[in-house]
């Protein structure tokens, strides 16, 4: 039976762990082959090959800084020599890093957080947004985070740079459309590896008062990834849709 992402290609940034390997399992099992890329070839490799053994499609590990600006660049040059043109792709790689003190932190580590999440971004969805132009069609999906609506102390240059990611979303948008759409994803609070590091108490009785009174758990975003990414969101582009259980309306 035909699968709604047969014969395309999806890229995954941070794609080995959490979300990013939920949505890469998600496209492969919709008929994608995927390129996972992250900073770990091993974890990419261990990724790629459990997803191909369940899905039987082609899944090919890369390793990619997304915070370096020309190790970005040759990453997308490596994708179009070995894999083809790509008709997603995806911006998952994050971090988060939490901080007592804002006179404290580093700008070493300020620097880090805001070229992963929001310099890499960039750079990818301006080279493989050129490409997607260039043949007419193509999706770009940003995972954003609802910090970037409720912004924390602790948090703070996380939420700016996944704010910056929200803008950014609304300028390709129009730079690169009409053939071209852009999304983001909001995400909410998911147990992924991060979820380890969590005061759980805190953040158990937090979520509690959310509308689901629930984190969520991985595969739960695949949904709203394969819809954006998919023909059905055919007229949906600069969109920011919030998969949070409720946090944002509360």
């Amino acid at each position: 039976m035909e699968q709604p992402f047969d014969g395309r290609t999806v890229v995954v940034t941070g794609g080995s762990r959490g979300l990013g390997r939920a949505m890469a399992a998600g496209f492969a099992a919709a008929g994608a082959d995927v390129v996972i890329a992250s900073r770990r070839l091993e974890s990419c490799e261990d990724a790629a090959a459990e997803i191909a053994a369940v899905t039987g499609r082609r899944i090919v590990p890369m390793a990619c800084h997304v915070g370096r600006w020309d190790e970005v660049t040759a990453f997308v040059e490596r994708v179009r020599e070995e894999v083809g043109d790509v008709d997603v792709l995806v911006n998952n790689a994050g971090m988060a890093p939490l901080f007592s003190s804002l006179t404290d932190l580093s700008e070493e580590l300020f620097d880090k957080t805001i070229a992963v999440n929001l310099k890499g971004p960039f750079r990818l969805s301006a080279l493989v947004g050129e490409q997607m132009v260039a043949r007419g069609r193509g999706v770009i999906l940003n995972v954003s985070s609802v910090a970037a609506i409720r912004p924390k102390p602790t948090d703070l240059i996380y939420a700016a740079a996944k704010a910056g990611l929200d803008t950014l979303t609304a300028g390709f948008a129009r730079a690169l459309g009409p053939k071209v759409r852009v999304n983001t994803i909001m995400a909410g609070p998911f147990l992924t590896d991060i979820a380890k590091h969590w005061d759980m108490e805190v953040v158990g009785a937090r979520i509690a008062g959310y509308p689901l009174q629930r984190a969520g758990e991985p595969d739960e975003i695949v949904g709203a990834a394969l819809h954006l990414a998919s023909d059905a969101a055919s007229f949906t582009t600069g969109a920011v849709l919030r998969v949070d259980g409720g946090m944002g309306v509360t």
